[in-house]
């Protein structure tokens, strides 16, 4: 286990193959190896091996907890999903745009693909933070 991170009360840095997974799990709910990787065929062909090894791993980095009191063993995330994506962004935010969320929005908002309803609903939240 990564005790690093944990002890420091730091997330785990999931990798593009690990966020796939936590994502079945996050809609899904606790769930099998079989049943994740059927759910990551869907998307492309992944080996059973494959997942049965990544979810070991993600085990062991903290991402993910195992229930094995049956004969199938149970996954489920670590973390619930807003608390991962938080961390992410910020990570993100931090990285790319020096903390700056504003400019973040900003160009979010400039590459043309907001709808007018996704920016009626940017209007009424800003609003609303604007009142407190």
């Amino acid at each position: 286990m990564n005790t690093t991170n944990l002890s420091k009360g730091k997330l785990p840095e999931p990798t593009k193959a690990e966020l796939e997974i936590l994502q079945v799990l996050w809609q899904h709910g606790p769930s099998t190896v079989r049943f994740v990787n059927d759910e990551l065929n869907l998307q492309r062909p992944v080996n059973y091996t494959s997942t049965l090894k990544l979810m070991q791993i993600m085990v062991e980095k903290g991402l993910l907890t195992r229930d094995e009191s049956s004969m199938k063993h149970i996954y489920r995330a670590a973390e619930a999903e807003e608390k991962t994506k938080d961390h992410l962004l910020n990570r993100f935010i931090d990285t790319m745009y020096k903390g700056s969320a504003g400019k973040l929005v900003m160009q979010l908002l400039g590459n043309q693909k907001t709808s007018k309803e996704e920016l009626e609903a940017i209007k009424e939240m800003l609003k609303n933070m604007t009142k407190d």
